[in-house]
């Protein structure tokens, strides 16, 4: 008998959503409305950090990494998927599912990193304030940016070649909204167990590690913060590090239960709605969570609005 491979396979329908089609108007409106406004509010903060000289330090360097991979990584999922709402044939080609899978998987990994280098970044500057500009000078900084990127594309591009690599055997139905490769993997007709085992040490890796890191920067953090003897001192200090950690909470929480808790053959709808919310919703309230509590970043916009302001009264 002839075996059918991956190439018999030229594009792929994308059926979460098709028993729902009263709802596809209405989540069409509503991604649409969050892309704008991640793009908008992550563009907004690039363009602040960019302006204003006094922001120019390791953490809004980070911040613009964070913002920068937002846009990026929304933008490789929802114009397609909005695409699909609108749209008869909800279907995507092999080389666009291959590239939305590299392009996500990648720029979700690097965030992974990015969060950990952040809380790196706030554990020097609020345990060891003294040699902050000495520890994180920046080459530093930019070699954990520019690493960060490298390891998060080398892992999507080692796990997406796999992937595609595999016999679907004319199985091209993916019970998702994007090409996630957890939900490409469970239409593949061959043995994937070399895929669950790189992904499993990926995880772990880029998931697990940086997490506990991440854990034990703020543990050393708040012993620090609770020897600060000024009440205000310890409300900046708080204040600074909230914002990292509301947004590790929101992103790892989700992603964790995504790619950690044990798999199922078919995909609920409550995995898509905690997947969504490290795909939209986390890059929508990035910059939202970082910029509420900021005074730095409030005083930047006065600045550059008031700057703006006079020029055109002159």
């Amino acid at each position: 008998m002839e075996t059918t491979n991956h190439s018999a396979v030229t594009e792929f329908f994308l059926v979460r959503l098709s028993q729902y089609p009263e709802l596809q108007l209405f989540l069409f409106l509503l991604c649409l409305i969050m892309y704008m406004i991640i793009l908008l509010g992550n563009s907004l903060l690039i363009i602040i950090t960019i302006l204003d000289s006094c922001l120019r330090t390791p953490m809004y360097f980070f911040l613009g990494n964070l913002s920068f991979l937002g846009i990026c990584y929304t933008s490789s999922s929802i114009p397609p998927m909005l695409i699909i709402f609108v749209s008869e044939r909800k279907s995507i080609s092999f080389i666009g599912c291959a590239l939305q899978m590299v392009v996500s998987l990648g720029l979700g990994s690097t965030e992974c990193i990015l969060l950990a280098v952040m809380a790196y970044d706030r554990y020097v500057a609020i345990c060891n304030p003294v040699r902050y500009s000495i520890i994180i000078n920046r080459v530093l900084y930019v070699q954990m940016a520019a690493w960060s990127w490298i390891i998060g594309s080398l892992n999507s591009l080692v796990q997406t070649v796999l992937t595609m690599l595999l016999p679907f055997c004319g199985n091209n139905i993916i019970d998702h909204l994007t090409c996630e490769i957890l939900a490409l993997l469970k239409v593949i007709c061959s043995d994937i167990s070399i895929n669950v085992f790189i992904m499993t040490v990926s995880s772990i890796v880029l998931l697990v590690i940086p997490l506990l890191l991440i854990f034990i920067s703020y543990m050393f953090i708040l012993s620090s913060i609770l020897r600060i003897n000024s009440a205000e001192g310890r409300k900046k200090a708080f204040s600074t590090c909230s914002a990292h950690l509301t947004v590790v909470i929101l992103f790892y929480g989700s992603a964790l239960f995504t790619h950690m808790k044990p798999k199922s053959k078919f995909t609920t709808a409550s995995d898509e709605i905690i997947g969504l919310s490290y795909e939209v919703i986390t890059p929508m309230l990035n910059p939202i969570i970082y910029s509420l509590r900021n005074k730095e970043i409030k005083e930047a916009v006065k600045k550059i609005l008031s700057r703006h302001v006079h020029l055109w009264k002159i």
